[in-house]
């Protein structure tokens, strides 16, 4: 199961005064005269425009992507005392992402945010307490940071907590306690416990199955966003084409997900193409997807489809392979970067993007070693 910090919008509030002032929308403006005015009204002091300039450099939205520049106005909204924003700041320091790397200035603005009532940025501490990233490890007193969060309305906390005791980090393997965490995760539109408790319903041998029950949670996730999701779902109804599906939707859920850098996904489309599953044989196709997946994938995926590969190409010229292989590069040179959430909340992505790195501390809740970094909050408020 991936593990993942999530991103939260803020609200903004805004003073009415007697007098009305025309402000141009950004939307009538260009992407380099929004950020243009952007830029203007920050260094003026808007709050909200140095929020949002760091996540038009972090994306590259209407401008050269610029994780340095993200940093600044990042750090000086934080200065300010915006939560959310000091929350950003320090998953920065904590990853080094345009800043270096410095978990103790990452812890402290993990502090100023929680102590300002910020819930995610407690779960933030939380995982540092998990894998003793900066700190002393100390999972029950993570899991007291997780259970105050979840208080506080924070659904990613209950995903931690469930994955506590599925891997066992108290001692021994709590499947029932890790199943409710993960329902009372779900039941708060968490999309990373509702595809936990999908998998335990889908793939985990020690939990019954029910792969109807499987294909609502991983839509319920897919449809907040969540790529591994996607791909989960993909599968399942794949492997059980009696559950309701749309004319498409295998094949759109495997390429989003493909394309956020799943190579997995990749293999299925390979898959779909060369046994004619759901489309025409193409060959072709195939070939091109298994290698658009070993330049995602590396020597895993080399190493799962180097027979298929080797097969493929066999039906091809090498004028033909040398387009296939292009075609596959120039692709994956366009997706190169690796995404666990898509962003289906146009608004919180603007304010607060995903990182990049995303594989986060899954090792860490499977070996209790240090992993990589974390990722923030991502909100899904969809109905169940």
């Amino acid at each position: 199961m991936q593990l993942f910090y999530r991103l939260i919008s803020h609200s903004l509030l805004v003073s009415l005064f007697a007098f009305v002032i025309y402000l141009p929308s950004l939307h009538a403006l260009s992407p380099q005269e929004q950020v243009m005015k952007l830029t203007s009204d920050a260094e003026r002091g808007s709050l909200s425009a140095e929020i949002e300039l760091g996540a038009r450099y972090m994306t590259g939205d209407g401008v050269p992507r610029d994780p340095t520049a993200a940093a600044h106005w990042y750090e000086k909204a934080a200065q300010r005392g915006e939560p959310n924003a000091q929350n950003q700041i320090g998953y920065f320091y904590q990853s080094g992402i345009g800043v270096p790397k410095d978990l103790s200035r990452a812890m402290h603005w993990y502090q100023l945010s929680a102590a300002s009532g910020d819930a995610s940025a407690i779960v933030n501490i939380g995982v540092l307490y998990v894998i003793g990233m900066g700190v002393k490890k100390d999972v029950p007193y993570a899991v007291s940071l997780f259970e105050n969060a979840v208080r506080k309305g924070n659904g990613t906390a209950a995903a931690y907590l469930g994955d506590i005791y599925y891997f066992g980090l108290l001692g021994s393997v709590d499947l029932t306690s890790a199943e409710k965490w993960f329902e009372t995760g779900a039941r708060m539109h968490d999309p990373i416990a509702t595809y936990n408790l999908g998998s335990l319903f889908s793939v985990d041998s020690r939990h019954p199955h029910d792969p109807h029950k499987a294909v609502q949670l991983m839509r319920r996730s897919s449809t907040c966003g969540y790529v591994p999701a996607m791909h989960s779902l993909a599968l399942l109804l794949i492997n059980h084409p009696q559950e309701e599906q749309t004319s498409g939707e295998v094949r759109s859920l495997l390429e989003t997900s493909a394309g956020a850098g799943e190579w997995k996904s990749s293999v299925l489309l390979g898959i779909l193409a060369r046994d004619g599953k759901q489309e025409p044989i193409d060959n072709r196709t195939a070939d091109y997807h298994f290698h658009v997946a070993v330049l995602q994938g590396g020597k895993p995926a080399e190493e799962l489809l180097m027979h298929d590969i080797a097969k493929l190409d066999g039906l091809f010229d090498a004028a033909q392979r040398d387009a296939i292989l292009a075609e596959a590069q120039a692709w994956y040179t366009q997706h190169s970067q690796m995404k666990k959430f898509i962003a289906k909340d146009s608004k919180a992505q603007k304010l607060f993007p995903l990182p990049d790195d995303t594989d986060a501390i899954h090792d860490a809740f499977l070996t209790g070693q240090t992993a990589h970094s974390t990722a923030k909050e991502a909100p899904c408020t969809g109905e169940s």
